[in-house]
């Protein structure tokens, strides 16, 4: 007998797995789940209103595209936001630094709606003084304000995860950059930022996918977004499955999102994978 077949014949056998109480509960909990999950789609099949759905499914889609155009516009703006908001951040001047460090306290501190509103109607009591510099065409529209909101907003977390990444990169990075004669920016254009976007990947995902979410509150500022088009469609009809719908949009885009993000981070990782 060889020394691989000796230790293949004394190796001891697998754990047996035994019903232990927690192993119980978790499956227990996971037929629950499993079952309002069948149920669900038991109560759509049987309340399918054909109907209903021809009548509302164009408005859906009108919502689902004002939805999309808010996030994807306030996404691309809090980017950009977010570079010097994150530069002042770690900045070694201190009026940048606490600048930056208030904006960031004040959008993550207080509430995404809160802030929609003091946009939308706060600013719309200094009607007069917006006519006269030219912004009220601007600030009479809820879509724009409510994407200067969310552009405010993310910027300033965006800011945090750009902050964050960048500093999760090894000090020596920016000393091999300056010992080969980089500037900073340069140093932190090609070599620091490349690395820290990996790390920022999930986190910049995470943020998107909370912002789609959130989307729904323009609704409450006359945005007829894919929840506004819900509550008009409910408000028409009283038919529960208006709101199904809409949520299983919104799952539907988080969902892709989020595969989304996981296939980007696969192919930019590659080369870290062994």
């Amino acid at each position: 007998m060889t020394m691989a077949q000796s230790a293949v014949a004394e190796a001891p056998p697998p754990p047996v797995r035994r019903w232990t109480r927690q192993r119980i509960v978790g499956h227990a909990l996971v037929g629950l789940w499993a079952l309002a999950g069948l149920g669900l789609v038991y109560f759509l099949i049987s309340g399918w209103n054909p109907p209903l759905f021809e009548r509302w499914a164009p408005a859906y889609l009108s919502g689902l595209g004002v939805t999309l155009k808010l996030v994807l516009i306030s996404s691309v703006v809090g980017a950009l936001l977010s570079l010097p908001v994150a530069y002042a951040r770690m900045s070694r001047n201190r009026f940048l630094s606490a600048l930056a460090y208030g904006y960031v306290y004040f959008f993550r501190g207080t509430p995404l709606l809160a802030q929609t509103f003091l946009i939308y109607y706060g600013l719309g009591s200094f009607r007069p003084q917006l006519q006269a510099v030219g912004l009220w065409d601007f600030f009479r529209e809820g879509f724009n304000c409510a994407v200067l909101a969310f552009s405010l907003n993310t910027a300033a977390y965006q800011a945090e995860i750009l902050r964050g990444a960048i500093q999760s990169v090894p000090r020596g990075q920016w000393e091999a950059g300056a010992a080969l004669g980089l500037h900073r920016l340069q140093i932190l254009r090609k070599i620091i930022l490349p690395q820290a976007l990996i790390v920022a990947l999930r986190p910049y995902g995470n943020e998107i996918i909370l912002m789609i979410k959130a989307s729904a509150i323009v609704a409450l500022v006359t945005v007829l977004d894919l929840m506004g088009q819900t509550r008009l469609a409910f408000s028409r009809s009283f038919d529960y499955q208006t709101y199904i719908w809409a949520a299983l949009i919104y799952l539907a885009l988080v969902e892709s999102l989020r595969h989304g993000v996981e296939w980007i981070e696969r192919r930019i990782t590659r080369h870290l994978i062994r």
